[in-house]
This record gives C-alpha cells, structure tokens and sequence, in this order.
C-alpha cells in the first residue's frame, strides 16, 4: 500500500518500500530557499529512521528539478553542506530522477545522489560563475564523481548540456526518453536487496564523497560566503533577477 504526507515545500509518499520525496516549490522553480532546505534535511532524516523504508527517490513538481539557490532566500552554506552530507551518509540508497532543468545548486542534490536518472526533457548548467560566484559547496560530492575535463567546462563555463551529456561525463546515471522507465528495473533491484547490504555496499562507495565533506566543508562554506557578497556578485544577482546581462558581458 502506499502511504502519503503531505509538507509545505516537500511532498512525501511511498509504495513498496520506496519513499517519495517531491520538491513542491513552484514559486522559486523548486530552488534552494532555507525553508526547502530544512524541510528536505528533515524529511530524508525520517525516512533514514524508517525501517520500512528500502530506498528513497528524489523528483520534483513542474519544469524544473532545482534552480540552485534561492537567490532571494539563499541557505546558510553550513545548511547546504548539512543537506548534501545527509543525503551521501543517508543508510539507503537516494535515488534522483530528474524530468526537467536543473540548475547551479540543484546539480549538488543530484551529485549527492547515488543513482540518478535523467529524462531527455532534463537539461544542465553550472550558472553561478554567470553571476559571480563559483561552485564551491556543490563541489564536494561532485567533483569526485564527474569527469575532471568535463567538469573544468561546465563549470568555467556555464554552458548548457543535456541528459546525454549528463550521463557521459558522470554527473547522471542513466539518459532516457523516461526517467521513470529508466528507473523501474533500479527500483527493483532496490527492492530486491538486502537492506544492511544496502547500507554498508553505499559505505563503500561513497568514502571519497565524505572525505571531501569533512576536509573541505569549512574552507568551501567561507569561499562561498564571501563571493556572495562581493560586488561581482551582487552586480550578477541584480542583472539575473531584472533580467539582463551583467556588467562584465563582452
């Protein structure tokens, strides 16, 4: 049977084992505001503490799986970096399926994932150096999962690509029409596995992820605090909102 939960950013159900997190945030484009990111931090913890709960998907409502940051209403970093620990120390497996854009900080989520599946409506780009700022948190579980050369591009960039792309450099792990049909023979196998396996097989696999949390969280957090209030950035910020180029556009 599925049981369902409704939150006020983050929607919650499950069936079969599998619990459901949906980013409901229509008014941001699912961004990272402090609320959302609380509500997710709390939500995967319960379903962590949830011995019925084999694995956990994360998707999301509307055209877009995350817009990155709120930039009205950004996160405190040690929040983000509390999200991304979660999700990557998380004793279940955490699914992404992603059916739309994805943007900046919303490209942190799907590193932390341990499986990802894209749609070809799904598209990419690591946009903050657009608006002054770099990809410092989003890094730790990124970087040691992506392609070095590939991610040198993106993120000096911030060039769009899509799930293809995506899932030839790493970043996703499977490209597909459907994300869901992509999804159901993971969902099975999921299933299918035991659950202490589970837990300790996702030890092994993400000892580097954790490693670069625990080196790097301090150094990245105040990196990023103080590009986002630097001049670049505020010029960046204003520019995206009104809708213009920055600037330092040539």
């Amino acid at each position: 049977m599925s049981a369902s939960a409704t939150a006020h950013l983050v929607r919650h159900d499950r069936t079969r084992g599998v619990t459901t997190l949906t980013l409901d945030s229509p008014a941001n484009r699912n961004a990272l505001s402090t609320a959302l990111v609380a509500e997710l931090t709390e939500a995967l913890r319960r379903a962590d503490a949830d011995d019925d709960v084999r694995a956990v998907v994360l998707t999301h409502t509307g055209t877009t799986f995350c817009a990155g940051a709120d930039l009205r209403d950004p996160p405190d970093p040690d929040a983000l970096v509390g999200l991304l620990r979660t999700i990557v120390a998380l004793g279940k497996p955490v699914v992404a399926r992603i059916d739309g854009h994805v943007r900046a900080g919303g490209l942190g989520l799907v590193g932390a994932c341990d499986i990802a599946a894209a749609s070809a409506r799904a598209s990419f780009a690591f946009t903050e150096v657009r608006i002054g700022v770099a990809p410092a948190v989003i890094s730790m579980p990124l970087l040691p999962r992506v392609d070095p050369r590939a991610v040198a591009r993106y993120y000096l960039t911030g060039e769009r690509f899509d799930a293809a792309e995506a899932a030839r450099i790493g970043l996703v792990t499977l490209a597909a029409d459907s994300a869901d049909t992509a999804l159901e023979p993971v969902l099975d196998g999921l299933r299918r596995s035991a659950p202490d396996a589970l837990a300790e097989t996702k030890k092994l696999l993400t000892v580097k992820v954790l490693q670069a949390l625990d080196r790097d969280a301090e150094a990245l957090t105040a990196l990023s605090a103080r590009l986002f209030a630097s001049d670049q950035a505020r010029e960046g910020m204003t520019a995206f909102l009104e809708r213009r180029d920055p600037a330092w556009v040539l």
